[in-house]
């Protein structure tokens, strides 16, 4: 048997085992050898990629930035093989209770809810928005975090979950999220009808990528991400784990979209240039 091209990815939730499972026999079906490793955490992900375990990974939009500096630190090179189409040009949202708040310039002095400290989405990114429009926080505002499963990166939403709570409960002033989750939200009734508004929308940004490793075998990453880009919502089979996996259609990797997350990431000490973790009070 052909040796294996080994993915890595990160097991926020039950469903990955299934997903991951799936893809394997996608792949075998179509003749070629697949195989994974979950990981508890991005950053050990991140680190086997430079250490021979996985030839790609599925990356959070944080992971890649990691390991976009790992490997420029090292003159290697990752790249960003695909993505889904759900990843491209999304939005956050900063939603207040409906009334007198409505506008950045309000919330001076107010709390201000967000999500895990290591969350592009709901932490890293808002407060990019926030510090392009002035706005600090312990200066101009107070900063409350909804740290759960640190590691993960944002992609377990319960920290967004726990912010949009304790908006309604009165205990914050406003609270980030993703736009999805915002929807996702309101359906479920957390956010009940006409008691919330959209105060700001960040920038467009990108989500998660397949990161291809330094040195990793061309030729099976090449055939990887030719079965990958052929995957069809109509097929049968195929269909049910890219509705567990958010998406429709698998695009060609970009990395156009993370330069808010980049600019927060240094503004805000989370990574150096070479990739060290310098966040003090992150724990994964």
């Amino acid at each position: 048997m052909n040796t294996p091209l080994m993915m890595g990815a990160v097991a926020y939730a039950p469903k990955v085992v299934t997903i991951w499972e799936g893809f394997k026999e996608y792949f075998r079906r179509h003749d070629f050898e697949f195989d994974y490793i979950l990981y508890s955490n991005y950053e050990r992900q991140v680190e086997a990629q430079f250490n021979g375990s996985i030839a790609l990974a599925w990356n959070s939009p944080l992971a890649w930035v990691r390991a976009e500096r790992m490997a420029r630190a090292r003159g290697q090179e990752v790249t960003a093989l695909a993505m889904r189409d759900s990843d491209c040009d999304l939005t956050s949202v900063l939603v207040t209770r409906t009334g007198p708040l409505v506008t950045l310039e309000q919330l001076k002095g107010k709390t201000i809810g967000f999500g895990a400290i290591d969350s592009p989405q709901a932490h890293l990114i808002p407060l990019d928005l926030l510090r392009q429009h002035g706005m600090l926080a312990g200066r101009d505002y107070t900063a409350r975090r909804f740290d759960v499963l640190g590691g993960k990166h944002g992609d377990h939403i319960g920290g967004e979950r726990d912010a949009a709570l304790a908006l309604m409960a009165g205990e914050i002033d406003a609270a980030w999220m993703i736009d999805s989750n915002h929807m996702a939200f309101s359906r479920e009734g957390l956010l009940p009808a006409g008691a919330t508004a959209i105060m700001a929308r960040t920038a467009p940004f990108d989500h998660c990528n397949f990161t291809v490793s330094p040195d990793a075998p061309a030729a099976q990453i090449a055939r990887f991400g030719e079965l990958l880009l052929a995957m069809s919502w109509d097929d049968p089979d195929v269909r049910p784990l890219l509705e567990l996996e958010g998406l429709k259609t698998w695009l060609p990797g970009r990395v156009s979209g993370y330069d808010a997350l980049v600019r927060a990431v240094d503004d805000e000490r989370f990574y150096d240039a070479e990739g060290k973790i310098l966040a003090a009070d992150y724990r994964y």
